[in-house]
């Protein structure tokens, strides 16, 4: 199958969790250019709130029916945890799908380079969510570099971090490393796409990590990462769900200028919150939440541009159609999770 030509695009969630309910479901159902016509889920009360939100969708219980509805889909997006990645989105593949993977993508390198041969030889698309490269304040730090008002960046500092001491209560909890959990592999994916997205690819890298969490069978649930890029730039990375105290969002220091951003993108939230993506105030940001741009005792207010993670499936629609590449190529993430991996290794 893997081409798409006629509209619209015919799409199946798998999951109806935080992935599938927050992110996925909300930006296909709202882009004319698809049609949400299966969501899996083998929650009773999650399959009750899927038909009530989506009337249209037909909501089935495993992946075994949706596949049995393969005939009518062209795209499948997993937003299931990392250890199903593999065989969900290989049996994806092989019904001849296009897949969209959420991150984090699959477990280990090994699966990553396994899926992204099968589509190659299937002649379908494969790519991955990485949602972060359209959060409002990234997008207004890489219009900063762009512009030059930071000078030459010397040392690029980013942060995920919250007080949540009693966890996600899901999945995140309990994995372990070789199912794919973890802060590193869950955020991590996101930090480190950013610090590439702006800065280029990794010379060197080095990652510390530990588990603070109640299940001491689990992975990592705080890690810090450092990156040198080959253009010399220098990426630190935090994440950590138990911060009493969190730092700077973004802390940007080049030979002109800093710039220093407090506080998470607000679309996830507004999503699940119910804000429709078409809402003229989605991906807003206040002037209280923009950052700052300038040196000690001269800075100013940046306006931040608005977030946008409807762009992710508008650029999904035109590959497509053969009118333009993925949104994310599925080798990117594996670049990153290569990182990962070799962190984990040493740390």
């Amino acid at each position: 199958m893997g081409a798409v030509t006629a509209a619209p695009i015919r799409t199946a969630v798998v999951g109806f969790g935080v992935s599938g309910k927050v992110f996925h479901a909300p930006l296909i159902a709202a882009d004319p250019d698809y049609s949400l016509e299966v969501i899996v889920t083998a929650d009773p009360e999650r399959a009750a709130e899927a038909a009530r939100l989506y009337p249209k969708a037909r909501i089935v219980p495993t992946p075994e029916d949706m596949f049995g509805l393969a005939g009518g889909l062209d795209l499948v997006v997993l937003g299931t945890p990392p250890l199903t990645h593999l065989e969900l989105g290989a049996t994806a593949i092989a019904h001849g799908l296009n897949v969209v993977v959420d991150k984090p993508f699959v477990s280990t390198v090994a699966h990553g380079e396994d899926l992204l041969a099968r589509a190659s030889d299937a002649g379908v698309q494969l790519t991955v969510f990485q949602n972060r490269r359209w959060d409002a304040d990234f997008l207004t730090l890489r219009k900063l570099l762009r512009e030059g008002a930071l000078g030459e960046v010397r040392t690029f500092e980013s942060r995920f971090e919250w007080w949540r001491p009693e966890g996600f209560g899901n999945w995140r909890d309990s994995a372990t490393l070789a199912e794919g959990g973890g802060i590193l592999h869950d955020l991590g994916a996101h930090l480190i796409d950013q610090a590439i997205q702006l800065f280029g690819p990794v010379a060197e890298s080095y990652g510390e990590v530990a588990n603070h969490g109640s299940h001491p069978e689990a992975a990592d649930t705080e890690a810090f990462v450092s990156l040198l890029h080959e253009s010399g730039v220098r990426s630190r990375l935090w994440m950590n769900g138990m911060a009493a105290l969190v730092g700077p969002r973004f802390h940007v220091l080049g030979s002109k200028a800093g710039y220093t951003k407090w506080g998470l993108d607000g679309q996830e939230p507004a999503l699940a919150a119910g804000m429709a993506p078409s809402d003229a105030t989605y991906g807003t940001e206040s002037p209280e939440s923009w950052g700052l741009l300038g040196v000690d005792g001269a800075v100013t207010p940046v306006p931040a541009e608005k977030g946008d993670y409807p762009r992710f499936y508008r650029e999904l629609s035109a590959s497509l159609r053969g009118q333009g590449q993925l949104p994310v190529q599925a080798g990117e993430a594996l670049e990153t999770l290569r990182i990962i991996e070799n962190i984990h290794a040493y740390a």
